[in-house]
């Protein structure tokens, strides 16, 4: 039985995109989606199943109907969906209504339900979010029912107010594959068997790294996955070293450099470190001219003789405030706040 997992495709969110890209990005998650029915459709995939938060919020009637039209397209696949913490089933939700097509299968309860599928052998287990918040365990009393030979649960959650789950209880329940949603970055809870697939496209800067979805195949002798990268881009958060001999424009060109190795495609946050020259200033708006920079965040600090300038200030506020952090390590806060106190008392020299 092969299978493909996704979640959190968060369709309707307008991503952190920056400049670039940011009237695109809407569309990309959709394309993103439609890429995996797409595949699905070419690999004759058994089951789709998608574990929550296919939407950003509340889905539009015209969007449930996009979505169905994609599902109709699959002659050989069957479709296991659950409702997420973003697309939650309030009262008046479009989700109560709406008329899948007949490969579509929803999980809406607010207790565990099951789909099973003869042909395949296996059942699929879900439940769905009525409220942005589930605190309480709702996973620690599922357990396959024997219904089928091999058994699937959908679950959508993982942390203390979104389901939180015992993962050590949900091993020994005994599902042949757990399909999980909620957490972005995409990651393996108890090897192939309880996996995150993450968000389908990146939707903001914290989920670094490359994005997709899950391929499975459940056969006599166990599960095997594999992770398939298919986002259109990456948030890559980078970090530049920058000594005393930098200036805006070498560290923007050392940027550009960064982005022509890693993509240009992608999408950056830029963090500087190191220490600078003490008559320097670095124009961060000015080095995001070219490619896609979210940010840029300065976390230098002037590079300062600080033993001759204690010898040159001797018996002055600047040598007595140097003198008062003796012994600290350049990678420490104290560090940090001798620089920027120094940087103070410079600039304000004439008047101390």
């Amino acid at each position: 039985m092969k299978f493909i997992h996704i979640a959190d495709v968060h369709l309707g969110a307008q991503p952190d995109a920056g400049p670039a890209y940011t009237e695109k990005r809407p569309e990309e998650l959709w394309a993103a989606f439609e890429h995996v029915v797409g595949v699905c459709r070419t690999e004759r995939t058994d089951l789709l199943l998608i574990a929550g938060d296919l939407f950003h919020r509340q889905p539009l009637l015209r969007e449930l109907k996009e979505v169905n039209y994609l599902f109709s397209t699959l002659s050989h696949t069957q479709v296991v969906l659950i409702a997420g913490n973003h697309d939650y089933i309030k009262k008046d939700s479009y989700y109560r209504t709406f008329r899948w097509c007949e490969n579509v299968h929803t999980l809406f309860g607010k207790g565990l339900e099951c789909v099973e599928f003869d042909e395949l052998q296996t059942a699929v287990y879900g439940l769905s979010y009525h409220s942005r918040e589930i605190r309480e365990p709702l996973y620690n009393a599922a357990a396959p029912e024997g219904r089928q030979k091999y058994e699937i649960l959908l679950a959508h959650g993982g942390d203390d107010r979104h389901i939180p789950i015992d993962w050590e209880n949900l091993e020994r329940a005994g599902f042949s594959y757990v399909a999980l949603g909620h957490i972005h970055k995409p990651r393996s809870v108890r090897g192939d068997r309880m996996v995150y697939a993450g968000a389908l496209e990146p939707i903001d800067c914290n989920d670094a790294g490359s994005h997709g979805y899950v391929g499975g195949e459940i056969t006599e002798k166990g599960i095997r996955t594999r992770r398939v990268s298919c986002a259109s881009r990456e948030y890559i958060n980078l970090e530049i070293q920058v000594d005393e001999d930098d200036t805006s424009g070498s560290v923007k060109e050392r940027i550009r450099d960064h982005i022509r190795e890693y993509g240009e495609e992608n999408i950056y946050k830029i963090t500087l470190k190191g220490g600078r020259s003490s008559e320097i200033f670095f124009h961060t708006e000015r080095m995001k001219d070219w490619g896609n920079v979210l940010e840029i965040v300065d976390e230098t600090h002037p590079a300062y003789d600080f033993d001759r300038m204690l010898r040159e200030n001797e018996g002055n506020l600047i040598g007595a405030y140097i003198a008062g952090f003796a012994g600290c390590t350049r990678d420490s806060e104290e560090y940090q706040a001798l620089c920027e106190g120094v940087e103070a008392l410079l600039e304000n020299r004439g008047r101390v």
